[in-house]
């Protein structure tokens, strides 16, 4: 594709004797909504912390927009800290459990990134924090420190810090699975608005209604590869694979 912003080649990585991931290769365009979908244990969250490093595949190569790191076992050797530090910030990253600092307001939770890392003055971090809490809807909050947010006001905090640090994509491992019910709608609405403004997303979720209204193809992931990938009108509403339909048969039971 020549507008890919995301290239994955040959993606390999095993825990001990468990192979997780199997020869993975994707590739995601620029301004595309990709919704990973699977079982537990298929690999889904290992790919995305593979995609900024959070954890060394063991063979292939990832590519994010004009960088790519190439991966081949214990010989593989990573780039220098600042370069790797540049390669995670174009990808941002928001997990299940928030992973805000307790000690930091919310406000200050999304200046850190660009105040650390990017060297952004304080005066401009702060403005652009503002604008971000604002965004999501929580500029009220600003002043607030995590222990006395809701978890779908902490998610969203999440949200805005991830987007301080101006990534070409964001990637969010089931951001939403951590919430109560009522206090998911609250993410999945700051979620599409960043799919309308065109942000390029991986989003690996069990809702699986939200990756058919949001998604423009959706992945199916069992025992670490890739079983079923299109549009969500074939993988979710008229998959091929029978691994697939086994796996929407058991949740629409569940629903």
């Amino acid at each position: 594709m020549a507008s890919t912003l995301i290239d994955i080649r040959g993606l390999k990585k095993s825990f001990g004797d468990n192979v997780v991931l199997k020869d993975i290769t994707l590739q995601v365009a620029r301004g595309q909504v990709v919704a990973m979908i699977g079982p537990s244990g298929s690999g889904k969250s290992t790919l995305l912390r593979c995609i900024n490093l959070l954890t060394v595949p063991d063979a292939g190569q990832v590519t994010v927009g004009e960088q790519t790191i190439a991966f081949s076992g214990k010989s593989t050797v990573l780039p220098g800290d600042r370069k790797l530090a540049a390669f995670r910030a174009s990808t941002g990253m928001v997990f299940q459990h928030f992973n805000l600092f307790p000690h930091m307001t919310a406000l200050q939770n999304v200046m850190e990134g660009p105040v650390t890392v990017r060297k952004t003055p304080k005066a401009q971090a702060e403005a652009e924090a503002r604008a971000l809490l604002t965004k999501v809807g929580l500029l009220e909050r600003a002043d607030y420190y995590p222990d006395k947010l809701s978890g779908g006001q902490k998610q969203r905090v999440a949200i805005a810090r991830a987007l301080a640090m101006k990534p070409a994509v964001m990637l969010f491992d089931e951001a939403t699975s951590a919430l109560d019910p009522e206090l998911v709608g609250e993410v999945l609405n700051v979620i599409k608005g960043l799919a309308k403004e065109g942000m390029t997303m991986i989003l690996v979720t069990h809702e699986i209604g939200f990756a058919r209204e949001v998604a423009d193809q959706v992945i199916f992931m069992r025992d670490g590869v890739v079983a079923e990938a299109g549009p969500p009108s074939v993988v979710i509403d008229n998959p091929r694979n029978e691994s697939t339909r086994a796996f929407l048969g058991r949740f629409n039971a569940r629903a």
